[in-house]
C-alpha cells in the first residue's frame, strides 16, 4: 500500500473525528485510526509477498543448440509431462496441428541453408509444428513462429511439409524431449520423444562444396591448413594419397605434433603401407610419451595391435 494512501485513510478519519454530527470520543476515534493504519501497512507488506512468490513451470521452456555441418541448429520449446494422461489420440488429437509441445510456439533456426526432404529450407527461424496419426505424422516447418493453436495456423506458410515414420517405445517417455541425433558431417535427425512415440525426420546440408571450396581457397595462402585438410579427405574417404601428402607437409609444419603423425599412421594403415604405418605409430608414442599425453599413447597402441 503506498503512502499517498495512508495520508488517504488519516484524512478520511480526521474528518470523522471532527464531523459535528457524530459525538463519539476524541481517544477512541484516535486509538481506531491507529489499528486502521497498522492493519493496512501489514495487509500491504502481505501483498507484496504474495506478488513475489515464484512456483515451479509445469512445462519448463528449454534451448537446444548444437553444432551441425558448418554452422548450428537451434531449437526452442516446452516440455510438458505425461502425467499419468492418455496423450496421442487424446490430448494431443489425431488429425490437427500441434504446437508440438506447451506453452509458447516451438521453433527451430537452422544457421546455415539445410535440405528437409527435397526443399531448400534457408537459414533462419521458422516454427516447427506437426499434425500427429496413429501411424505417422506430418512435419510443418512454417514460416510463422507464434502459432499456439489450430486456429492460428495458416497453411499457405509452409516452407515444407514432409511425412514421419512413427515407432513404438519399450518403455514410457515421461517429459517431451525433442532432440538432435545421428549427427554426422552434413545430415542429422531431429526426432520428437513422448510417452511411447518417436518421430523423427532427417535434414540434411551441403557441406562438400563448401569446404573443398575453402580447402581450395585456403591453399593458395601462406599459412596452408594442411592437417585440417588431410582430415577432412581421410574421413570423407577422398584421395589418400593427398591426404598423405598433406599430413607429411603438417608434419613438417609442426615436429612436435604427436597427433598429426597418430593421424599419418592411420593414413597409411587405410593405404595398406602397414609398415610405414607400425613405423609412424611408434615415432607417435615416443613423441607423446615425451609430451607425458598418455591418451595418444594407448590410441597408437591400439591401432599398432590392428597392424600385427
Amino acid at each position: 500500500m503506498s503512502f499517498s494512501f495512508k495520508k488517504l485513510l488519516s484524512g478520511l478519519l480526521s474528518s470523522i473525528i471532527y464531523s459535528p454530527y457524530l459525538c463519539f470520543p476524541k481517544k477512541l476515534f484516535v486509538m481506531m485510526k491507529k489499528i486502521l493504519l497498522t492493519s493496512a501497512i501489514v495487509f500491504a507488506i502481505c501483498s507484496a509477498n504474495a506478488q513475489e512468490l515464484k512456483t515451479p513451470v509445469p512445462s519448463p521452456t528449454t534451448t537446444v543448440k548444437q553444432d551441425f555441418g558448418l554452422s548450428t541448429i537451434e531449437l526452442s520449446y516446452s516440455r510438458p509431462g505425461v502425467k499419468g494422461r492418455k496423450i496421442f489420440g487424446d490430448l494431443v488429437p489425431f488429425g490437427k496441428v500441434w504446437r508440438t509441445g506447451a506453452n509458447g510456439a516451438t521453433t527451430i533456426t537452422f544457421g546455415e541453408e539445410v535440405m528437409i526432404g527435397e526443399t531448400k529450407v534457408p537459414a533462419g527461424t521458422y516454427g516447427l509444428l506437426t499434425i500427429p496419426d496413429a501411424t505417422e505424422w506430418t512435419i510443418i516447418i512454417t514460416k510463422q513462429t507464434d502459432v499456439t493453436s489450430p486456429a492460428a495456423y495458416k497453411q499457405d506458410q509452409d516452407v515444407v511439409r514432409v511425412k514421419a515414420q512413427i515407432f513404438t517405445l519399450p518403455f514410457s517417455v515421461e517429459t517431451f524431449t525433442i532432440g538432435i541425433d545421428d549427427i554426422k558431417s552434413n545430415s542429422c535427425i531431429i526426432g520428437m520423444l513422448w510417452d511411447n512415440v518417436y518421430a523423427g525426420f532427417p535434414v540434411t546440408t551441403d557441406v562438400e562444396s563448401k569446404v573443398m571450396k575453402q580447402i581450395s581457397n585456403a591453399m593458395e595462402k601462406d599459412n596452408r591448413p594442411y592437417f585440417g585438410a588431410a582430415m577432412y579427405y581421410m574421413e570423407n574417404d577422398k584421395d589418400l594419397n593427398k591426404a598423405l601428402e598433406w599430413f607429411t607437409k603438417a608434419e613438417s609444419q609442426n615436429p612436435d605434433a604427436f597427433w598429426v603423425v597418430h593421424q599419418k599412421a592411420k593414413c597409411l594403415a587405410k593405404l595398406g603401407k602397414k609398415q610405414e604405418a607400425i613405423t609412424a605409430a611408434n615415432k607417435s608414442i615416443e613423441m607423446a610419451k615425451k609430451a607425458k599425453n598418455d591418451d595418444y599413447v594407448a590410441l597408437n597402441e591400439k591401432l599398432l595391435a590392428t597392424l600385427k
